[in-house]
């Protein structure tokens, strides 16, 4: 009888960390195979500077095989076509197969700009920073802008759970468009489904509403709060402004000249649509030690994991699933494993903290939430030009850390320790 086969499906910011995680963890005594689309991993907090040329699409990129060859781990880049949980195996989209006996789901999130007329670059009439590739083609569409002018719109719309990039993507324009002494002819709106600037889709974290609020009118950036994004069209968004009660309070049609919107985000096809496994949306379910109460041997962390919202908003606003929230669940993963080879009932849980630089080019804003969905035990935020910089240098170090194979080098274990803010529970 073979070793166990422990399969991650996913190499972005948290399967790439899970693999080297869960390899630690699990030693020899099971084999640790990636499925990806595609070999190449890309830091996708960096978008935002490719989109305006502050980075290149190879300054934050980093080819996977060689890593993983180094660390033991198989590797396979032609990606799933579908999950089979109930017969334990992988549809590949060469039409090989994989058979597991652990299933680890890192995928991230498909991005549905489909479900608002005209939202996208592709089919659509917005630009995107959640993809390198759409990054790369926003710089484009943005260096076209600076020809012209115009109006702005940066924001998110309804049922969008990643808030940090739209508001790192007003200001860092905003910075960039001063520094080409250009930003006087170019009035800017910040559209978003929040209740309030800087809810961020966690009810706020410390002062982040009073910061961002008074960020955004130094800055001269318009807000539209409670906005549903109907359509959108070549040059013009058709906006409504919903009230508490749910009714449309006001309707805005907003020309633009250059418009980066966030879309809602759903679970991938591969798993979409299997009873037990996903939610509605088509993300997936899971329990405290982050396994899938329907196929226990299945583990799922990152963004696409179910989570419940705050609370109830006029217009969806879901939850962000942030960095280091994210790699609290890949601790939790990697534990649980280790103690399920060893013939345990795994208990760990990931905390769920978050720590969050939100760089705005020339400053930011930083948050710790411990945990991340309130109530909380830390709720604290500051801002000031050091965010920035720490911006700059975490990007260097993460980078760094999956070119090694790396998921926590002792020093930033100790740090973490040091700050009192822990990946796991207990």
């Amino acid at each position: 009888m073979g070793k166990p086969r422990i399969v991650i499906m996913g190499a972005g910011l948290g399967g790439s960390i899970a693999a080297f995680e869960i390899k630690d963890a699990v030693g020899d005594r099971a084999d640790v195979t990636v499925v990806s689309q595609g070999d190449v991993f890309h830091f996708v907090p960096s978008n935002p500077w490719v989109a305006v040329g502050w980075r290149t699409r190879d300054a934050i990129e980093v080819a996977l095989p060689p890593v993983y060859r180094k660390r033991r781990i198989d590797f396979n880049g032609v990606g799933v076509r579908r999950v089979h949980p109930d017969q334990n195996r992988l549809e590949l989209n060469d039409g090989s197969e994989r058979s597991y006996d652990y299933l680890v789901i890192a995928t991230g999130p498909e991005l549905a700009f489909d479900e608002i007329p005209g939202l996208g670059p592709n089919a659509g009439h917005t630009q995107s920073i959640c993809h390198v590739d759409h990054a790369e083609a926003a710089n484009k569409a943005f260096e076209r802008f600076t020809e012209t002018l115009g109006p702005i719109v940066v924001g998110a719309v309804q049922g969008a759970s990643c808030f940090g990039p739209a508001y790192e993507f007003a200001m860092i324009l905003d910075t960039e468009l001063r520094r080409r002494r250009l930003r006087d002819r170019a009035p800017m709106t910040f559209v978003t489904p929040e209740p309030y600037i800087g809810h961020l889709g966690l009810d706020g974290v410390g002062d982040t509403k009073s910061l961002l609020e008074s960020e955004m009118r130094d800055r001269h950036i318009k807000w539209i709060t409670n906005a549903r994004v109907s359509s959108t069209e070549p040059g013009m968004m058709h906006v409504e402004e919903v009230a508490e009660d749910g009714s449309v309070k006001a309707k805005h049609d907003l020309p633009f000249a250059y418009s980066m919107m966030l879309p809602a985000f759903r679970g991938v096809e591969a798993v979409r649509g299997i009873e037990g496994l996903t939610n509605p949306r088509g993300f997936i379910v899971v329990d405290k030690q982050q396994r899938n109460p329907a196929f226990p041997n299945v583990f799922a962390l990152g963004v696409c994991v179910a989570i419940a919202p705050t609370g109830p908003t006029p217009v969806p606003a879901g939850v962000p699933k942030t960095g280091f929230m994210i790699e609290s669940m890949v601790s939790a993963v990697a534990a649980n494993l280790r103690q399920l080879l060893e013939g345990a009932t795994p208990t760990n849980e990931a905390t769920w903290n978050a720590i969050c630089l939100a760089d705005f080019g020339d400053g930011g804003v930083a948050f710790v939430a411990q945990p991340q969905i309130p109530p909380r035990n830390i709720n604290w935020s500051s801002s000031g030009k050091w965010v920035h910089l720490a911006k700059v240098g975490f990007e260097k170090y993460f980078i760094g850390k999956v070119r090694r194979g790396e998921s926590e080098p002792f020093y930033e274990k100790l740090a973490l320790e040091v700050m009192g803010v822990p990946k796991l529970k207990g």
